[in-house]
């Protein structure tokens, strides 16, 4: 859902919040009911040649009690107006169990480069366990996302009464008034009331609204993989938030389409100096195009019912590498790649002074997994791309969508497609 812009009292605010759950709960963009959205990879018959066999959904929601949840924020255009806009920003939350299932998870986390934040993981990293939703926004939004989390923790019967939550982010600030701190509580709070399981929303949505993804316009993108029944069985989902990578880069099963795509960078509709992109979309294009270092970041979270221990994780959390390699991403030095894996398996063995059995998948079972990691985030990356709209921001800055019909047409000139 796109939600509109209003000063609010914050006494008033916070009454309406205490009082009127369900209101705030309708407020969120819930996965059931995501706006109509383009063809995804597997549509297109793209998921094939990544490899593995996606989940009904092809989603991170495919993973049994997983809910996500989103609150898109779009308003204004023209100049920048610190404060006022325009706005093109939002949130993303990934509730483990769901938002009625305190119960954590096992959990751990990876950097492939650390230009970024992600909030909790100092704990994540010591105890193993994942105690909460996962929450996805704009840089200079971590801080009260992460502060909202608590207001909604703190108020559930259950839950324990401190918490540390677990908050990333990417920079929106080319599109976005990053600096007028739009994302407010009532935001953060309709995403994770509204979260639900089922289809997920994608490209300009939630915390991805003002990404850009190998100078095509980016944001939220998810996909899965199901185990052989041999291996399990178990399910692999994975979502990302897209924000990384130069044009020439970009791959798409193996070929390289970033190449072959030079049209459409990024450009300024107004006459307004930026520091990126620097041309005015009525003048033409270099040949070749005009490509900025790699400066952005991708946030990616993978869930999965494979009863997996912390360590494990851990090594299936930096497999997620090898995905954002195979799209082009090389972890450049001002890209924040930060990366989430938790398993939902092995219930309720967090709490209590008794001695907790668990199961735990053989380290030499684990390379299914690790292989669904990689093809999973690869194609999450790739349904980002595919999913999001071509925006108009801030000082007229526009970003183009990846076009799906000269896409299909590299990968039949590569022989990948007929």
């Amino acid at each position: 859902m796109t939600l509109p812009l209003r000063t609010f009292s914050w006494p008033v605010l916070l009454l309406q919040f205490l009082l009127l759950p369900a209101a705030r709960a309708v407020l969120a963009q819930s996965a059931p009911t995501p706006p109509v959205q383009k063809p995804r990879a597997r549509d297109l018959g793209l998921s094939t040649l990544i490899g593995g066999t996606p989940g009904p959904l092809d989603a991170i929601t495919d993973v049994a009690g997983v809910e996500v949840g989103q609150t898109t924020l779009v308003s204004g255009d023209g100049r920048l107006v610190v404060g006022r806009g325009p706005v093109r920003t939002g949130v993303t939350v990934v509730h483990p169990r769901g938002k009625a299932n305190p119960d954590p998870v096992f959990g751990a986390w990876f950097t492939l480069n650390g230009n970024g934040e992600m909030t909790g993981t100092t704990w994540l990293q010591e105890s193993g366990f994942l105690e909460g939703p996962v929450a996805i926004t704009n840089t200079h939004s971590v801080g009260l996302v992460r502060d909202a989390i608590l207001q909604w923790q703190v108020s559930r019967p259950g839950l324990q009464p401190w918490g540390l939550p677990v908050v990333a982010e990417t920079y929106d600030g080319p599109v976005n008034d990053i600096n007028g701190f739009h994302v407010k509580p009532e935001h953060v709070l309709s995403a994770l009331d509204g979260a639900a399981g089922g289809r997920v929303a994608e490209g300009n949505v939630g915390g991805g609204t003002g990404m850009v993804c190998h100078e095509f316009k980016g944001g939220i993108g998810t996909a899965s993989r199901v185990l052989p029944a041999e291996a399990g069985g178990y399910i692999v989902g994975v979502l990302v938030q897209c924000n990384y990578g130069r044009r020439p880069d970009l791959r798409v099963a193996g070929v390289p389409v970033g190449v072959e795509l030079t049209g459409g960078m990024p450009c300024r509709t107004l006459d307004v100096q930026t520091d990126w992109p620097a041309r005015r979309c009525d003048e033409p294009e270099p040949a070749p195009p005009a490509s900025r270092p790699d400066v952005g970041s991708i946030i990616v979270v993978v869930a999965t019912d494979a009863p997996l221990l912390p360590h494990q994780l851990k090594r299936v959390a930096t497999r997620v590498s090898l995905g954002v390699g195979r799209m082009g991403g090389f972890g450049g030095n001002s890209s924040g790649d930060i990366f989430v894996a938790f398993s939902t398996a092995n219930q309720k063995v967090s709490g209590g002074d008794e001695v907790a059995r668990v199961d735990m998948l053989p380290n030499a079972k684990i390379n299914p997994v690790f292989q669904a990691t990689v093809q999973a985030t690869e194609e999450a990356i790739l349904n980002a791309l595919l999913a999001a709209e071509t925006m108009t921001g801030a000082n007229g800055v526009r970003v183009t969508a990846l076009p799906h019909d000269r896409l299909l047409e590299v990968l039949r000139k590569y022989n990948r497609l007929r």
